[in-house]
């Protein structure tokens, strides 16, 4: 059913109003959904701050968006691999020594699709530890600080998570056994599912204010199987990217800006397209499947992946 609360169009920029004095930050913001995110959150007057991999490709996205927004447009980077558990401690650090606060988090990096079973420095499935642990360890860290400003925390999934198992491979959560690029994919976007979840259950028990929120951006043309998938998923992709089943990576940024900043959102829910199989279509509240908020499996995974990282919630 589609959503109604933001009209027959959706929930689009044109809702927002000044965002100046506000801080977002955005894991993976150089290319993609997520450049476009730190576009929209420029032109109301924010800050942003992009945490990427490549310094290369961060310096030319900030010198594209200066171009666009003037030379006082305050966007700026950290270096981080969310692959890395070291590089996410480190950049976290560097933030709460240089951040006076954060409104939002916005976990939006991901790869996808990788071909063959890659194993992080940290020994865990690339997909896996990227998606999902490095992200866990950044939320873990920034948290107080975004709670000093009644801030929120957005997790972008995907509609992977429907694929695959539906479940968390507790026994084998690196696919030594069985490593086939989708069900891993599906496996690590659903895990960051469950940790939102997990978390508002968490947040809400111990008194805090910060709002957390999941959300997808459907079937959009970024960057993500380019960068990380193997040669036939990069042509089918191409393929489709031609067809109205895919929207712009514009539009594909609409949902994270609008869960870092509409007012009156639901918590347990999953916001993303509500057209045409959820792919594409005016942004709201889509279909959220049961089997993401499995209360046994989310707490199970959340005492996981504090063992695997080594990084302790005080929640």
């Amino acid at each position: 059913m589609a959503d109604t609360k933001f009209g027959p169009k959706g929930w689009t920029p044109e809702r927002l109003g000044s965002l100046a004095g506000k801080t977002y930050v955005i894991t993976g913001a150089n290319a993609g959904a997520g450049f476009q995110a730190a576009r929209i959150l420029l032109a109301k007057g924010a800050s942003v701050v992009m945490l990427n991999r490549s310094k290369e490709k961060s310096v030319d996205a900030i010198a594209d968006l200066k171009k666009e927004f003037g030379a006082g447009a305050d966007v700026s980077f950290v270096q981080m691999d969310l692959a890395e558990l070291a590089s996410v401690r480190e950049a976290a650090g560097e933030l709460l020594k240089t951040l006076p606060k954060i409104d939002a988090l916005i976990c939006n990096a991901a790869i996808a699709q990788v071909p063959v079973q890659k194993l992080t420095p940290d020994g865990f499935e690339s997909q896996l530890a990227t998606n999902h642990y490095g992200h866990f360890v950044l939320c873990g860290m920034l948290f107080d600080l975004i709670e000093q400003s009644k801030g929120r925390i957005v997790v972008v999934a995907s509609l992977g998570y429907k694929m695959g198992l539906r479940t968390i491979q507790f026994d084998d959560m690196n696919w030594d056994k069985n490593y086939r690029a989708n069900p891993a994919y599906s496996q690590s976007k659903l895990a960051q599912m469950m940790f939102a979840y997990e978390l508002q259950d968490r947040a809400r028990t111990a008194g805090k204010s910060v709002e957390v929120f999941v959300c997808h951006p459907g079937s959009s043309a970024t960057s993500l199987i380019k960068t990380s998938g193997g040669a036939a998923t990069r042509i089918i992709f191409g393929l489709m990217s031609l067809s109205p089943m895919v929207q712009s990576a514009e539009k594909g940024a609409f949902p994270e800006v609008m869960c870092a900043t509409e007012e009156g959102l639901e918590q347990r829910a999953l916001y993303g397209p509500t057209g045409r199989m959820e792919w594409v279509g005016p942004v709201g509240k889509g279909t959220l499947e049961p089997h993401a908020y499995d209360k046994d499996v989310m707490t199970k995974l959340w005492a996981r992946s504090e063992k695997e990282t080594g990084f302790s919630w005080n929640l």
